[in-house]
């Protein structure tokens, strides 16, 4: 054999060579971009949350300025900012039946800057009311806390000439029709109650509905409106200058602020319970680790005497709630106004 032509060999240096790579499936490929992108996401979300918050934070209110539910979060929101150092901005992004604001959260990045304050109106009554929401409150949202609660206080002018539920549904058995009820609008969450209670007395009230809960009190007052379930805050100093009569509260227990007013419940109409709430929602995808430390500031927030007796001072009750807790919450309370929505027959278009 003539070794030149075989030079490696001549020279000893004998290298084997390795067979060609097997061609990998681009299936593969598909599942190595995968789990990169898992673990890259999952490092990017823990180094995120560990220097969170590192700006300003947003807290939408759907509701214009000067309600029940702006005061909540610009009380909740202080204290927040204290405990970490931050700003947090409160914006009122009212319209729309609280749609407006709350879509604008839904559509803002999941990374815990945009925040949305909910209320049983938009997060469980609009998706009873409202056939096309561009919205879903379990899809399209992260709970985060439930923040308070508060009941409606029913109330009626004192030339009605009745002190309990039972002597105003006598009343309004004897006048079908006859007397008429205030409330903050169409498909609005006191709406939604007064159609329930009738449902519960088997009685039927004519609907006048407003801008808001303080017109409907003022034509209350004037004697425009027979009666409304109203927020506490807004019908109680009325109720202690002999101005209205407060019949009873809405929530399974009596309420704090009202401790002399007895419930629906007691009034004969067992399990009748329905209350307002606030709480503090993200956009969903937010990363659980935000989330968690969101859920810790605002319990914290809450338990702070000072904050607990600014919203008590609103008549409203300090709840602070893990997220699965509030999760939970707001489901039984979609199933609750959807029933109701249905059997009064209430669809808004």
């Amino acid at each position: 054999m003539d070794l030149k032509f075989y030079p490696m060999l001549h020279e000893q240096k004998i290298e084997k060579k390795l067979p060609e790579p097997m061609p990998v499936p681009s299936k593969y490929f598909s599942f190595a971009s995968l789990a990169f992108a898992i673990v890259a996401s999952i490092a990017g979300n823990t180094a995120q949350a560990d220097d969170y918050p590192s700006r300003p934070i947003h807290l939408i209110v759907p509701y214009s300025a000067g309600g029940s539910a702006d005061a909540t979060a610009r009380v909740i929101a202080n204290q927040i900012g204290k405990a970490t150092g931050q700003t947090i901005v409160v914006e009122n992004r009212g319209g729309g039946a609280s749609i407006v604001g709350t879509e604008f959260v839904n559509k803002s990045d999941p990374d815990g800057y945009t925040l949305l304050l909910g209320q049983s109106g938009p997060i469980s009554i609009n998706p009873a009311v409202y056939k096309n929401l561009p919205y879903d409150p379990v899809r399209d949202f992260a709970p985060i806390s439930l923040t308070s609660t508060y009941p409606y206080i029913m109330v009626v002018n004192r030339s009605l000439g009745v002190k309990t539920v039972q002597e105003f549904v006598a009343l309004a058995k004897s006048k079908p029709g006859a007397l008429n009820y205030g409330t903050t609008g169409v498909g609005a969450s006191n709406h939604l109650l007064t159609e329930l209670f009738d449902l519960k007395a088997g009685i039927k009230m004519t609907h006048i509905p407003y801008r808001g809960t303080a017109l409907a009190v003022a034509d209350l007052v004037a004697g425009q409106v027979q009666v409304v379930f109203s927020d506490p805050i807004s019908a109680l100093q009325l109720v202690h200058s002999g101005m209205l009569v407060a019949l009873a509260v809405t929530s399974k227990d009596r309420s704090p602020v009202a401790p002399d007013v007895p419930t629906i419940s007691e009034s004969g109409y067992p399990g009748f319970d329905v209350v307002a709430w606030h709480g503090i929602l993200a956009p969903a995808k937010t990363p659980p680790e935000i989330v968690a430390k969101l859920n810790a500031e605002i319990v914290r927030a809450l338990r702070d005497p000072d904050t607990k007796a600014q919203l008590e001072n609103q008549a409203i009750q300090v709840v602070g709630s893990s997220p699965q807790e509030f999760a939970s919450f707001i489901k039984q309370d979609l199933a609750i106004w959807k029933d109701v929505a249905d059997q009064a027959k209430i669809e808004v278009k």
